[in-house]
């Protein structure tokens, strides 16, 4: 079963396949359709009948709203009178500015489980080429649900050419995401400005990128970096919270850094930290159980699976402080 209900991109095939192919510097307008994000969530109060199926008296809930389609009618959500709608075309609009006068480019935007997570990915333009010819470009993620399940988030991701493994760009204090809760208004150029200071922490990152890429590792480093990142709550006694190591984890990511990972044997990734981060994100994006790829994507990006790369980056700045 696909998660992903449609989709658009340009450039190489994403994923497993899916989505309708564009030529670049498309219209939004053209976006909107072939993402299928070309429709609007409606609203309507909520209703329920007492008593027997067709006889019984209805009554409206006031508190809740229903959210649905507009082109299916398919029911989306039962949310509180006081959600704030963001609605498909707001998500791309807010590439509007940014990919006719900012330099940035769409690349894929879509549709998750029936319409209740959308999304959009546009690459900044910003990149980095460490030793070996491996090349890191920056992305800017938004995406929002109506189901209670994501603020309407917008992120800066980086995206290894040789794998397509992706890793959110976490710096200092700052989590590189602004996150605007259902309960407030969108406003896109807040947002924007917001992810202004942001955008300079590209320079940062590459910096620290490349610092990973220069530290060589032991295998026995690399054993126990694993063990810590891959290590799960397993319950707490009253000393505190107990972790277990998730072992097929450890065995699969030990893998992938010692040469099966794409992209381990370049010079920036073998036996160095930064194979280190990569074996885990690839793990993460492509090789961790999950229901379908889609399922494994969703988290990768705002799930368990985000955690567990967030989790990474830090160990790895430990083995370089």
């Amino acid at each position: 079963m696909h998660l992903v209900q449609t989709m658009a991109y340009v450039g190489d095939e994403p994923w497993h396949g899916l989505g309708n192919q564009l030529t670049p510097k498309q219209p939004l307008e053209v976006w909107a359709k072939q993402a299928g994000m070309n429709w609007t969530i409606e609203e309507a109060e909520v209703r329920f009948v007492v008593g027997a199926t067709g006889l019984g008296s209805i009554h409206a809930f006031p508190e809740q709203k229903v959210l649905y389609r507009s082109d299916t009618k398919a029911p989306l959500s039962v949310v509180s009178s006081r959600y704030q709608v963001v609605q498909p075309r707001e998500i791309l609009e807010f590439y509007r500015d940014l990919t006719e006068v900012g330099g940035f480019e769409l690349e894929t935007a879509g549709v998750l489980r029936d319409g209740r997570k959308l999304w959009a990915l546009a690459r900044t333009g910003q990149s980095a080429s460490l030793k070996g010819r491996d090349e890191v470009n920056g992305y800017l993620l938004l995406a929002t649900a109506c189901d209670g399940t994501l603020a309407t988030t917008a992120q800066f991701t980086s995206i290894r050419v040789v794998c397509n493994n992706t890793l959110q760009i976490a710096l200092g204090d700052s989590s590189g995401a602004v996150k605007v809760s259902h309960r407030s208004l969108f406003d896109p150029q807040a947002v924007k400005r917001q992810l202004g200071v942001a955008i300079s922490s590209w320079d940062e990152f590459m910096y620290r990128m490349k610092a990973l890429s220069e530290r060589k590792v032991k295998s026995e480093t690399a054993h126990e970096y694993f063990k810590r990142v891959l290590a799960y709550p397993s319950g707490s006694v009253k000393d505190g919270p107990v972790t277990a190591t998730n072992e097929r984890a450890v065995k699969v990511a030990t893998e992938l850094f010692s040469g099966r990972g794409k992209g381990s044997n370049l010079a920036s990734a073998s036996n160095t930290a930064w194979g280190l981060v990569n074996a885990v994100t690839e793990f993460v994006d492509h090789e961790r159980r999950a229901r379908s790829d889609d399922h494994r994507r969703d988290a990768g990006w705002f799930g368990a699976g985000a955690t567990i790369k967030q989790k990474a980056w830090d160990e790895a700045m430990q083995l370089i402080a």
